[in-house]
């Protein structure tokens, strides 16, 4: 056997319908009970609880109890950004859901990627930061710049202490299933997709398992304004 990474064991978790449903709604970076992600996933609390086991002792899920329930999250962005990238993956590659509905629009608009922004707004706000040179970008490597923290401080009043994680990088470029380019991911993306609802200019959809957001009018103003085209 080859030393290294296992990948097949983390594949085999994720390959199973139903694990990858559990996970995908996990996405949107809320904590869920055991018995709401059967529900997502289409199958009973007793078969749930055995695939649930299995994500945990793998790694990709962390439990939570309160009070007398236990919720599930994703252990990090890191397993959020390898499912968006499946998700690239399978969309290239024409394996897609037969169903979409109302919602598919919106959700390739703007979405939750656990706790940052994704799809096109996301696209378009990396995009916009780099060809400012507020970020500088060298494949997958992401640095905020000088003039980017002045820009920060000045527009979102984010400040770089804000942003340090002792896990996690200030910026990270995470590939968008839907666009198949990068938006903004780390503390940095976090902390903007927070600012955003701390000043009411977007929100999330607050259907249960959704993964869109939604900005007001005057949040597509100010975003338009600060990271238009």
């Amino acid at each position: 056997m080859k030393s290294g990474p296992d990948i097949a064991m983390v594949a085999s978790l994720v390959g199973d319908p139903a694990r990858a449903n559990m996970l995908t709604a996990l996405m949107n970076g809320r904590a869920l009970t055991a018995s709401e992600l059967a529900q997502e996933a289409g199958i009973t609390p007793q078969t749930a609880s055995s695939h649930l086991s299995k994500l945990e002792a793998g790694g990709l899920i962390e439990p939570e109890k309160q009070g007398r329930h236990r919720y599930y999250r994703l252990t990090d962005d890191d397993v959020a950004g390898v499912l968006e990238g499946l998700a690239g993956l399978a969309a290239r590659t024409g394996h897609m859901r037969v169903r979409t509905g109302p919602k598919d629009p919106a959700l390739r608009r703007a979405r939750i990627c656990y706790d940052h922004l994704a799809g096109d707004l996301g696209v378009q706000m990396l995009d916009s930061l780099r060809e400012r040179h507020l970020v500088r970008q060298r494949k997958q490597e992401i640095e905020l710049t000088a003039e980017g923290e002045r820009f920060l401080a000045r527009h979102l009043q984010i400040s770089p202490d804000m942003l340090s994680h002792p896990r996690r990088p200030v910026c990270k470029a995470c590939l968008d299933w839907s666009e198949r380019r990068h938006h903004l991911a780390g503390t940095l993306g976090a902390a903007m997709m927070q600012r955003f609802a701390e000043l009411k200019w977007a929100a999330r959809d607050p259907t249960p398992g959704s993964r869109v957001v939604n900005f007001t009018r005057t949040g597509q103003k100010q975003f338009a304004a600060l990271f238009g085209k």
